[in-house]
């Protein structure tokens, strides 16, 4: 399996013109979901740190272009990493948004992983799935159906919170507080870094 590293993922964010807010609610969905793969690897459950890792990183990473040409960038985000030679991390990406598959009871995979993570972060902040949820109501639920369709998605996703909190001491309450109160500057200095370094590289 071919996989990014931290520094080629940065790279393509760069590289994508990524807005600011969307790389660092990125960098945080990233912590999210590595800080709970370390601790469910440690339980004994078989997950790929470094897929999870890179896919975190890149599962925005058409979302800045989308904003304009209105794609589905779980979809392209997917197809772009696949047609850069890396299909497993693409395979995650397409289903941040929605899993390909829900089964009951939930299932702890590198897919669950990365879609529960970017559930728990609201912008640059990790929240409880209620408040993202009600963020995500007001901005895509005008129409009945879609809130309907919103709201079934969400009970699937407290069916694997239960699952992946199961084996672990922490509590998705304490989630929020280990890492908002992490530092963040290092990786944000290290990305407007290559940034810099990139844009001297074009000229």
């Amino acid at each position: 399996m071919k996989l990014p590293t931290k520094q080629d993922c940065y790279r393509m964010i760069c590289e994508m013109n990524m807005l600011d807010h969307i790389a660092i609610h990125s960098m945080q969905v990233c912590r999210v979901a590595t800080l709970l793969t370390e601790k469910l690897i440690e339980q004994g459950i078989d997950l790929n740190f470094d897929l999870i890792q890179a896919a975190a990183l890149l599962h925005d990473i058409t979302k800045t272009r989308s904003l304009q040409t209105k794609e589905n960038h779980a979809l392209t985000g997917g197809q772009l990493l696949a047609d850069r030679g890396y299909p497993e991390v693409g395979h995650l990406v397409r289903q941040h948004v929605r899993l390909d598959e829900y089964p009951h009871p939930a299932i702890v995979s590198e897919a669950a992983i990365i879609n529960y993570a970017d559930k728990r972060v609201l912008h640059d902040k990790v929240v409880p799935l209620k408040t993202r949820l009600d963020y995500i109501l007001e901005k895509y639920g005008k129409v009945p159906e879609h809130r309907q369709r919103i709201c079934r998605l969400w009970e699937k996703t407290k069916e694997l919170e239960e699952e992946i909190f199961r084996p672990l001491s922490l509590s998705p309450r304490n989630l929020t507080d280990v890492i908002n109160c992490e530092d963040r500057s290092l990786d944000v200095w290290e990305l407007q870094k290559l940034c810099g370094q990139l844009q001297v590289e074009i000229k």
